[in-house]
């Protein structure tokens, strides 16, 4: 069993995501430790590349540019849309989600970015998408 962490491994691990102006996100270090499967789409994949190489007791932190992390915000992927146009049990409100069901079955959601009588301005970018991350993290083990 190796003590560096590899692709696929199940993790064990601390970790702390926050925006390159240290405006926390998400963090375990104040509670019960993570165990993710790397692979399995359960940490962003640019997240989930930092760990690699990694060894059991090492804490990081690693400070991701835009493009590094979500990538820059898109545009193309932000669009207006009528109220009659939405999904049925939709209730937007400005910077909320809505779920949006996609040919084939899939899911996807978009950020409420603007709100009025006739419509919505919907974001389908990555929340984080445009803003440098910093993504802490301290592998207590490999399983």
């Amino acid at each position: 069993m190796s003590d560096t962490v590899r692709a696929g491994n199940l993790i064990t691990l601390h970790y702390r995501v926050a925006t390159g102006d240290d405006t926390e996100l998400v963090s375990t270090f104040d509670s019960s430790p993570a165990t993710l499967q790397l692979g399995s789409g359960e940490l962003a994949p640019p997240l989930e590349h930092c760990l690699i190489g990694v060894s059991v007791g090492e804490r990081h932190v690693f400070l991701l540019d835009a493009n590094q992390a979500f990538g820059s915000h898109n545009p193309q992927l932000t669009q207006r849309m009528a109220r009659t146009a939405l999904p049925s049990n939709a209730s937007p409100e400005l910077h909320g989600l809505i779920e949006f069901a996609a040919p084939g079955g899939d899911r996807f959601t978009g950020i409420v970015r603007e709100l009025d009588d006739e419509g919505v301005l919907v974001d389908f970018n990555h929340p984080l998408a445009g803003k440098p991350v910093r993504f802490e993290v301290e592998i207590i083990g490999i399983l």
